[in-house]
C-alpha cells in the first residue's frame, strides 16, 4: 500500500481509538469519583451553573481522558504508520489538542486545568506514544 494512504489511515484509525478510550475514561470516572450534589455531568446547563462546586480531584479523570486518549491514539497512529511515525503522531495529537481547545472554550474548568490539559495532555503524549510505538532511530526521522 502507499506509505501516504497508509499513513492516513493510520491517523485515522488511531484518532477513533483515542476518543474512544477518552469516552470509555469520562463515562467511568463518574463512579469512581462522583461529582458534587447538584451537578448533573449529563446537562450542560447543570456544569455551567454549578462549576463552582468541583473541586482538583473532578479534574483528574478528564485529564487522563484526554492524555491517555491521546497516548494511545498516537501509538496507534505511528504504530501503523508506513512512514514518518512521529509526524502520524504528532498530527493525532494535534487534532486532539484541537478538540481540548473547542472544550475549553465550551466546558467550565478553573484556568489552571485548561493551561494544564493544553500543555501536557496532546502534543507531549503524543510523543510519548510515538516513542513507544518503535524503534528511536526511526521515530526521529523527520
Amino acid at each position: 500500500m502507499n506509505p501516504i494512504i497508509r499513513n492516513v489511515f493510520a491517523v485515522i484509525g488511531g484518532v477513533a481509538l483515542g476518543m474512544l478510550m477518552n469516552m470509555f475514561i469520562i463515562t467511568i470516572s463518574g463512579s469512581v469519583i462522583p461529582p458534587p450534589e447538584g451537578i448533573d455531568p449529563k446537562d450542560m446547563d447543570s456544569m455551567m451553573k454549578n462549576a463552582h462546586l468541583l473541586k482538583p480531584k473532578h479534574f483528574i479523570f478528564p485529564f487522563l481522558a484526554h492524555a491517555l486518549g491521546t497516548l494511545a491514539g498516537a501509538f496507534i497512529a505511528a504504530k501503523f504508520s508506513g512512514s514518518k511515525p512521529l509526524i502520524s503522531a504528532m498530527i493525532a495529537g494535534a487534532f486532539f489538542l484541537l478538540g481540548g481547545i473547542i472544550a475549553s472554550m465550551i466546558i467550565p474548568a478553573p484556568s489552571w486545568f485548561i493551561a494544564l490539559d493544553l500543555t501536557m495532555a496532546y502534543l507531549p503524549m503524543a510523543f510519548i506514544g510515538a516513542k513507544m510505538a518503535g524503534n528511536k532511530n526511526e521515530i526521529l526521522k523527520v
